[in-house]
């Protein structure tokens, strides 16, 4: 999670939404990304931390056995990187921060078409939360930042306590 964090600190440093995910197998990091797209004048929505890893890993190792990785978050995976995951066959999803706007863990994965739902998944929330917190924070503390202001994202995060 430590390597997510510094992908989600280069993020912020770059004026974008922190945002960090790294891939690993073992001990071993594979891939990681971090969140584009939010600094500056448009938005864009699909360029989020976990598919940019996801991206990294079908180009540089397609044959891994995805079942044995684990995918390492500093904030929940929304609705899309989470089918994106179940779909790569990602056996563990590990998060720090929880999104109470967007998060998709607490989906009902039986309740899913088969695509989805005949993809097991570990779910373990809340690792180095307070650091990713921490992140999130000063992303919004910043007036520079406009991306989510005035969200319940925003509102829950400045609300917690470090």
């Amino acid at each position: 999670m430590k390597r997510a964090l510094d992908q989600a600190q280069q993020a912020l440093d770059a004026g974008e939404f922190p945002v960090g995910c790294v891939v690993v197998r073992g001990d071993d990091v594979l891939v990681s990304g971090s969140r584009r797209g939010t600094a500056g004048g448009g938005v864009n929505e699909i360029d989020h931390a976990e598919m940019v890893a996801l991206r990294r890993l079908t180009a540089s190792y397609p044959d891994v056995d995805r079942g044995q990785l684990t995918v390492f978050c500093t904030l929940e995976p929304c609705l899309m990187c989470f089918g994106a995951i179940l779909i790569s066959g990602i056996g563990r999803i590990v998060y720090a921060y929880e999104d109470v706007m967007g998060g998709a863990s607490a989906c009902d994965i039986s309740q899913l078409t088969p695509l989805y739902r005949h993809r097991p998944v570990t779910l373990v929330p809340n690792i180095l939360r307070r650091q990713s917190l921490a992140l999130f924070r000063s992303f919004f503390q910043d007036p520079r930042n406009r991306y989510w202001k005035g969200s319940l994202l925003e509102r829950y995060t400045l609300a917690q306590r470090i």
